[in-house]
């Protein structure tokens, strides 16, 4: 019997499928005809989206044995698979370059890059004293992958790491505990699933309770934060902000979040690091030789 797989073609043309697999190379699922996306037991679902949405790509895959995601997150996709197909994320293909952005922007709001851009563009040489990351108090929420490569990074800075996740374990903190953790922290960094739990996760109070000149860096979800809380306790002046996710998003072009002077925002692009190609690549092949095998998959959400 002929197995029939779709996926992107740079993931799919390197590898040496057997005689008795068809392959459909496919970067946009909108594109393919009813019959053929129908017929396919192995999905990998394209990194960029495609011209349809999630739920009518997935409603079209009448055959699917397991949808394979190219990013950690399936907060996305979870909601529309069916009971009997099998989900699995890629976990671990974006560890390094999501945990180095969310240093890089607690790097940049405390060392004021902004205006150092500014002078650069202005042709102008200023010096200016600004804040360490050496001897900050950061705490960590969300201690899954990327939450334990942030703080090995975090660690190699002199930083104080206070992780939190869903359940104390070990040196972790569990998420109840908050209230007693966020006023002694310098930073607090976000890279915490999407899920009913952390929808709102940071709402005014969680807000109001961070201390003066403190940081709040997101790379998790936008709806994580409230932003209108965020919004409100920004133009206090009191805190600062750097954003790799929002809500909205995409950000709206006449959104405030854009003008405030204590916010550095980046597109989402925490995973967008060139070793994401040769990894996921990596990842994808070895799901491909388990599935061919008939040996259980890894990174199994569900």
């Amino acid at each position: 019997m002929t197995r029939h797989i779709i996926a992107p073609d740079w993931i799919a043309r390197d590898y040496a499928f057997p005689a008795d697999v068809q392959v459909t190379e496919c970067d946009d699922l909108g594109e393919l005809a009813a019959d053929v996306i129908a017929s396919a037991e192995f999905v990998v679902l394209p990194y960029e989206g495609s011209t349809i949405s999630i739920e009518e790509s997935i409603a079209r895959m009448t055959n699917v044995k397991v949808i394979q995601t190219l990013t950690a997150g399936f907060d996305n996709v979870q909601p529309f698979m069916p009971a009997d197909v099998t989900l699995c994320n890629a976990a671990g293909v974006h560890d390094d370059a999501t945990s180095e952005l969310a240093v890089l922007l607690t790097l940049s709001v405390l060392r004021d890059m902004p205006r150092s851009y500014k002078a650069q563009q202005e042709h102008h040489w200023e010096t200016y004293f600004a804040r360490s990351l050496a001897d900050k108090t950061v705490l960590l929420i969300g201690y899954g992958n990327v939450g334990k490569a942030a703080e090995k990074r975090l660690l190699g800075f002199g930083c104080k790491v206070i992780p939190v996740a869903r359940t104390a374990r070990d040196h972790v903190h569990a998420i109840s505990e908050l209230p007693n953790l966020i006023p002694s922290a310098d930073v607090v960094m976000l890279i915490v699933p999407n899920n009913p739990g952390t929808v709102n996760l940071v709402d005014a109070k969680f807000l109001a309770s961070m201390k003066d000149d403190s940081v709040l860096v997101n790379v998790a979800r936008g709806v994580v934060v409230d932003t209108e809380a965020l919004l409100a306790e920004l133009r206090t002046g009191r805190i600062a902000a750097a954003l790799d996710v929002t809500e909205p998003e995409p950000l709206p072009a006449d959104h405030p979040l854009w003008s405030m002077p204590n916010v550095i925002i980046t597109s989402h692009n925490g995973g967008e690091g060139d070793v994401f190609w040769d990894r996921a690549r990596a990842r994808i092949h070895s799901q491909f030789d388990l599935w061919l095998a008939g040996k259980p998959l890894e990174c199994v959400i569900t």
